[in-house]
């Protein structure tokens, strides 16, 4: 299976005009440069390292902030730095983006930010998550892959947003996911009417179990979003870096805060940097990338910090399940980002992802998920240690929504008081005088 070639306009769209190219002019192996063409595939066969989309820079650098300022409202007006999707009729996609990036001053002051703090806010995504964009656009290139059917591994997320995305175009979708998710990721995933297979076992048992069904006859026309689609599938996340530059006035922030699971939303928010500034979109400036991990799962932290290439797997514990995956595919490559850009990984226990959570919601209103917890406790952590400049501007990704992760805060927060239905009750428990 191949997508049309790219570099020239195609026929024209429903919507009744010319279609703009495509600026993919194949994939491109991570480790080797071996190239291929715009295939479902996403390891190399030459040397098994991981594919990626690889660009037409003249076709990049002919996109104007003008251009993209004037299209929808969602991920889509960034359609000429993308792989697919330049047609709307082409288009699998609950339209998400274009999420709020929210200005934390008061985290900032208690946490001694003089520079300037924002929290990018994924949980506004039709599925209160950062994985609307992956598969909107792992889906759409699986529809022009010809494939009939998507599936996936998840922790949870992803399965929430395959589901409503094979829902809302009524195409068969299955999703595989540990036995042991949170119940709200479950339900979210099961509402939708398609098929949710529970696993007894972890989430990279999940993904060996789902990498060996792809290759049975049975799934054969199944594209799963994670793997053989792959290469597609990731460039959705380059669409969160693109909305930060241009949501603060198409300047890159100087430090990113990114929580880390397989390490690809960190790598490709990095690249959206690069292809901005190589584009001309955005002036050429310096960054600095930080991962969070938890302390549950922390192969990517645990490298960085003994100087590893390589990131050993690990079995995952803890509570932020959505980052639990033990043996990241994109780990080697965030270690990079992170290296040359002059960042730093941080770690935190349980008790502190809970209070991230807490913090963050008490200080800007944004509920976060167990990861952005994570992600909270590791600013935090690396503005007490140093790591980070208190007075340079600095965003912060939250990735999904706090009401899918309940568990973990129940025991912890509730009703400040409990009164009878009285004036004397309410004063007898301070609230008036």
């Amino acid at each position: 299976m191949t997508l049309t070639a790219p570099g020239s306009l195609q026929a024209d769209s429903s919507a009744g005009g010319p279609v703009p190219p495509s600026p993919a002019r194949g994939l491109v192996c991570r480790n080797c440069g071996a190239t291929f063409g715009l295939i479902a595939e996403h390891a190399c066969a030459e040397c098994f390292g991981p594919l990626e989309v690889d660009y037409d820079p003249e076709l990049m650098r002919a996109v104007t902030r003008e251009q993209i300022e004037a299209g929808p409202q969602n991920i889509w007006r960034y359609a000429a730095l993308l792989p697919v999707g330049q047609d709307p009729a082409d288009r699998v996609t609950l339209d998400p983006g274009m999420t709020p990036l929210v200005r934390a001053d008061r985290l900032a002051a208690e946490l001694g930010l003089t520079g300037g703090l924002w929290v990018k806010d994924d949980s506004a995504n039709p599925t209160h998550s950062f994985k609307d964009r992956v598969v909107s656009l792992a889906a759409t290139a699986a529809k022009r892959l010809g494939y009939a059917k998507i599936a996936a591994a998840s922790t949870g997320n992803l399965a929430n947003s395959v589901a409503a995305h094979a829902a809302r175009v009524g195409l068969p979708s299955f999703v595989f996911i540990p036995s042991d998710l949170e119940p709200g990721k479950v339900v979210q995933s099961a509402i939708y009417g398609q098929t949710l297979v529970a696993v007894d076992g972890s989430y990279d048992d999940v993904n060996r179990l789902t990498s060996e069904l792809a290759e049975t006859d049975e799934f054969e026309d199944t594209a799963f979003v994670n793997q053989n689609v792959r290469p597609y599938y990731a460039e959705g996340s380059k669409t969160m870096g693109y909305e930060i530059a241009e949501q603060l006035g198409w300047r890159i922030p100087a430090q990113v805060v990114i929580p880390m699971a397989s390490g690809s939303l960190l790598t490709k928010v990095d690249k959206a940097f690069r292809e901005l500034t190589a584009a001309g979109i955005v002036e050429a400036t310096e960054w600095t990338i930080f991962g969070a991990q938890s302390a549950g799962c922390d192969p990517i932290a645990t490298a960085f910090d003994n100087g590893w290439d390589v990131v050993k797997p690990v079995k995952p514990t803890g509570i932020a399940k959505s980052l639990n995956i033990g043996n990241p595919a994109d780990g080697p490559y965030a270690l990079d980002a992170i290296r040359r850009t002059g960042g730093a990984v941080g770690r935190v226990d349980d008790a502190r992802i809970v209070q991230g959570i807490r913090d963050l919601a008490r200080t800007t209103g944004v509920f976060a998920e167990t990861a952005g917890g994570v992600t909270t406790a590791v600013l935090r952590q690396l503005v007490e240690d140093g790591r980070l400049d208190p007075a340079k501007e600095t965003v912060i990704l939250n990735t999904g929504e706090g009401l899918k992760t309940l568990d973990p805060l129940e025991p912890v927060v509730g009703p400040t008081h409990q009164v009878a239905p009285s004036l004397s009750s309410v004063r007898g428990a301070g609230l008036i005088g």
